[in-house]
Formats: C-alpha cells, sequence, structure tokens
C-alpha cells in the first residue's frame, strides 16, 4: 500500500462553461511523500494552478481519486473540506493576501481562532511561526509598513502557524523582485530541511531547482518528471 502523503490517481478537471468544455487536468497520477519539496512548472495555461487548487481542497476533481495524509478527499463536503484545509494544508500566495487593517501578528493568528485554541496555545504557535521566518520583530507592524519580501515571510508565517502537514505555495516570488525572491526561496529550503514537505508551482527554472524533485505540466498532464539539473538551474 502506497504510504504517499498526498496521493493523485487519474485525476480529471473539465470546466464547463455555455457548453463549452475545457479540459484542464487529464489523467494526473501523483504522489508527494512526507518531506519532499516538489516544483510544478510548465507554461500558461497547462493546469498548475488548477492542480494546486484541487492539491489545497479549493477545488474538486471531476474524475478520479485525491486522498491526503490517508483520507480520500475528493467527494467531501464544503464544511469538511474547510476544516481538513485549515488543518493540514498551509497556503502561500503570490499576492500575499495579508489583511491590512491587521497587524502582523494578528494576520498570522487568524486561521488559528478558527481551530478552538485557547489563546495561550495561539500565541505561542504565531510567535513560534514569526520567529522561524525572522519577523518576531515586526508583530506589531502593518503589512502597508512592510517591503514586498517582508510581506512574503509573513505570509509563510500564516501558513506555518497552523503546523500543516503540507505546504502549497503558487508562484511565491511572483511579486517580488530577484533579491526579495531569492530571500523567500532560500527560506523555504531552510524549512524543506527542517523536515517541511512542500509543494510549489513556478515559471522560473531558477527557482525550480531548490526542489528535489520537478514536474513538467503540457495541456493538463504530465509529461516530464526527475530531479534539478545543473542546465536548469542556468
Amino acid at each position: 500500500m502506497s504510504t504517499a502523503l498526498l496521493r493523485l490517481d487519474a485525476v480529471t478537471k473539465v470546466f464547463v462553461t455555455d457548453d463549452v468544455e475545457t479540459h484542464a487536468l487529464a489523467g494526473i497520477h501523483l504522489e508527494i511523500n512526507q518531506g519532499e519539496y516538489v516544483s510544478i512548472s510548465g507554461p500558461s495555461g497547462c493546469g498548475k494552478s488548477t492542480l494546486l487548487a484541487i492539491l489545497g481542497l479549493l477545488d474538486s476533481p471531476s474524475g478520479g481519486t485525491y486522498v491526503l495524509n490517508g483520507t480520500p478527499v475528493q467527494s467531501l463536503g464544503a464544511a469538511e473540506r474547510a476544516r481538513i484545509r485549515n488543518r493540514e494544508i498551509g497556503f502561500i500566495f503570490q499576492a500575499f493576501n495579508l489583511i491590512g487593517d491587521l497587524t502582523v501578528y494578528e494576520n498570522v493568528e487568524l486561521p488559528l481562532t478558527y481551530r478552538g485554541l485557547s489563546g495561550a496555545e495561539r500565541k505561542k504557535q504565531t510567535q513560534e511561526a514569526l520567529e522561524r521566518v525572522g519577523m518576531l520583530h515586526r508583530i506589531n507592524h502593518y503589512p502597508a509598513q512592510l517591503s514586498g519580501g517582508q510581506q512574503q515571510r509573513i505570509a509563510v508565517a500564516r501558513a506555518l502557524a497552523g503546523r500543516p502537514t503540507v505546504l502549497l505555495a503558487d508562484e511565491p516570488t511572483g511579486n517580488l523582485d530577484s533579491q526579495n525572491g531569492d530571500q523567500v526561496m532560500s527560506l523555504l529550503s531552510d524549512l524543506h530541511r527542517d523536515g517541511a514537505t512542500i509543494c510549489m508551482v513556478t515559471h522560473d527554472p531558477r527557482y525550480a531547482r531548490h526542489a528535489g524533485r520537478n514536474i513538467r505540466l503540457f495541456d493538463g498532464r504530465i509529461v516530464e518528471e526527475g530531479t534539478p539539473t545543473a542546465e536548469a538551474a542556468r
């Protein structure tokens, strides 16, 4: 029996609008094991974001099965999916998605308030996450007072605070200059070395090389899979 942390078997996704069918994913077979760092790349429109949305329980497949940490999740209702998403998955988005009128501390703590944790436990997990990304000293600042790189670090802390099973990163450097992008990628690499399981969508081959396994999509299918090469790093 497979011990994969995330397993997709024959997953498809079809969008239907005005009697037009768009096949975003076609027969995806994918396993991600605990502690892996996987990057997903491919041209625009190849299905990267759709695949990540399914992995993150933000969308459901049209066909096939998805097992997350031993639980089949493809047919769960909205409430149960939200509960599992809150406990099992940490999201890092390209646009940071921080709330402007909340402090750094409040942004990171917010997802924990839906878990019924005590105030003391929320404080402990929030401060631990901010310390891991080197932003504990910014605890009372607001997003507008931070650089783009600092905001993305806060977004990473928010994802880490819930101690998720897997981190899903959707173009985490897309809104950053190269220097800040490099710093965020170094942070993700540090988290992976500490044991985090990471699945990242990226269009940049320089950043794909940070992962231990690269997956390339084309027209909704996995067309290439392997370890990074020196050529890809250039």
